[in-house]
């Protein structure tokens, strides 16, 4: 999984996977985390979302987590935790601590009622921020007039 990253993403530095408790218990019922902070499409690139099962220690949920993680830093491994990747190990931990602190706070959301999504209008602004400073996936090189 880690070497499925590192390979198509050349800016990847670091690659952490936990099983860290609140992320764990949402990707084990399939459930992603919707944008419910500002936070998350900044270091995040956006949602959270939940990879296909995939047989640990395989090529299967390298590619599976390739998937899930699109163009952003984190996913849900389905019934296997969080996956996130970054620039920097530092990066790559701060993610993993964000990712666990956001699926707490959706998870205790749920036990209170439905969360309210922050709309793509309202966060779109920060999308040259993350890419400029966080985002680990290749630049699509702009075609010049």
């Amino acid at each position: 999984m880690h070497i499925a990253i590192y390979k198509s993403r050349p800016k990847v530095k670091a690659v952490i996977h936990t099983h860290s408790t609140f992320a764990t218990l949402l990707s084990i019922v399939r459930i992603g985390i919707p944008i419910i902070m500002e936070e998350m499409y900044i270091f995040l690139g956006g949602e959270i979302d939940v990879s296909e099962f995939g047989k640990a220690h395989t090529e299967e949920i390298g590619q599976a987590a390739l998937q899930a993680l699109g163009l952003k830093n984190a996913a849900l491994l389905a019934n296997h935790g969080v996956i996130v990747c970054g620039k920097s190990l530092d990066h790559a931990v701060k993610f993993s601590e964000l990712v666990e602190k956001l699926a707490k706070i959706y998870w205790g959301a749920k036990q209170i009622g439905e969360p309210k999504i922050i709309s793509y209008e309202h966060i779109e602004r920060f999308q040259k921020l993350y890419e400029g400073l966080f985002a680990s996936y290749p630049r699509l090189k702009s075609k010049k007039s």
